[in-house]
């Protein structure tokens, strides 16, 4: 994930079957688990307009040896990683602003 020349993206398929494409925005290896967050890439820029920037939280299982990604279905975990995840993005965004001053 430490790429700086390009976003790291995912490839997930849904239960139809259907592929979507993500950037990884970030990791948490924590006592509760692995999670990604996931931001959905778009072919046409009024669809990523309209994403108002939503991103994903996904939780790394694994399921007969292999590591897929599931969603997180305890509320309040979800809350406490969110927090986790959007206080990093603003270290981050408060980082790059600093250095591009």
């Amino acid at each position: 994930m430490n790429n700086e020349y390009g976003a790291d993206l995912i490839t997930l398929i849904d239960d139809e079957g259907v592929e979507h494409e993500f950037e990884i925005l970030d990791e948490i290896d924590n006592d509760d688990g692995v999670f990604y967050a996931l931001l959905p890439t778009f072919d046409d820029p009024q669809s990523e307009l309209e994403s108002e920037g939503t991103y994903y939280i996904f939780e790394v299982i694994e399921e007969d040896g292999e590591e897929q990604l599931a969603e997180v279905e305890d509320d309040e975990l979800l809350d406490k990683l969110a927090a986790i995840f959007e206080s990093r993005f603003e270290e981050l965004y408060d980082e790059n602003a600093a250095e591009e001053e």
